[in-house]
């Protein structure tokens, strides 16, 4: 049950790139060459055109493309209920995760999760909110950690609230007062961190109906951070993105104060293969381990 093949045609598909697949599965250019050879073979028609950077899908492969996910996707899970019938925990996980998550909890919790299942790899892809629900619904993920999403036909594991947060310079007059408040955050400068991908911060203008006065903006929030540092205006974040970070920025509570629902987003619980079944059970049974959480998620499965 080899799907090499399939697993080549998806990475030279998203990175654009026959070398960069071979790197990725440990084959030759060549070796790869073959294999994209051999389904072209089989479907009878090109999937790939050369491109000056690379290569592209053609149409045709495109049309293929989730299918040929789905083959790959089932194919591992295969290979994952056999080896756990054999009492072998192996197998890949692919996980979709907002960057708060990613970068102030994951980690750990991988680490740990690790050291129980040695013989499972995870590859984990960062994104905001808006592209996660894209990597779920095209199957590219396994599992995403993220917001709780409005597409009702996915499995919603809620896990825990994190509070929403502004960033302001050390100097700034808020910081004695210990909160600001939201009417406020249209009377400053604001520097706006992914604008308009569905994040923390977007849903929060969107549903407050406060309109900031964006002077600023940027792809990362570090970058924001040491912006606000720097004087330049004031943000907000999810409060588990800084636990970690040290600079001249103070990060106060809003007021009234605003916390939003974050856990695991599934395509299907009940097609999800033994490897991301053992993660997701890790994750619940970890949650009383990692207290960095504001407020607590209620304890259910919601569909």
């Amino acid at each position: 049950m080899n799907s090499d093949k399939y697993e080549a045609f998806l990475l030279a598909a998203d990175y654009g790139s026959l070398t960069a697949a071979a790197e990725e599965l440990g084959y030759t250019q060549s070796g790869i060459t073959r294999m994209i050879q051999s389904l072209e073979a089989e479907a009878g028609f090109r999937l790939f055109v050369r491109a000056k950077k690379g290569v592209q899908l053609t149409e045709n492969g495109r049309r293929l493309m989730p299918y040929f996910r789905e083959i790959s996707r089932n194919m591992q899970i295969i290979t994952q209920i056999s080896t756990d019938i054999s009492g072998v925990a192996q197998g890949s996980i692919s996980i979709g995760s907002c960057y708060s998550i990613a970068a102030g909890w994951l980690p750990g919790l991988i680490k740990g999760f690790q050291s129980l299942y040695p013989g499972i790899s995870i590859n984990l892809r960062e994104n905001g909110n808006e592209a996660l629900l894209r990597y779920l619904s095209d199957r590219s993920v396994d599992l995403c950690f993220c917001m709780e999403p409005e597409m009702k036909e996915l499995d919603w594991i809620p896990l825990f609230q994190d509070e929403l947060v502004a960033w302001v310079p050390a100097a700034h007059p808020a910081a004695e007062k210990g909160y600001l408040a939201i009417a406020d955050l249209e009377k400053e400068a604001f520097i706006h961190t992914q604008p308009d991908q569905d994040t923390e911060i977007d849903r929060f203008f969107k549903q407050s109906g406060i309109t900031p006065d964006v002077r600023f903006t940027t792809l990362n929030a570090y970058t924001t951070y040491n912006m606000v540092a720097a004087g330049l205006g004031i943000s907000l974040d999810q409060s588990l993105r800084s636990r970690n970070w040290a600079g001249n920025v103070v990060q106060l509570p809003l007021k009234p104060r605003r916390f939003e629902s974050f856990g695991i987003a599934v395509p299907s619980l009940g097609s999800a293969s033994p490897a991301t079944r053992s993660f997701i059970q890790y994750v619940r049974e970890s949650m009383s381990s990692y207290p960095l959480f504001s407020k607590p998620a209620e304890d259910n499965i919601k569909k």
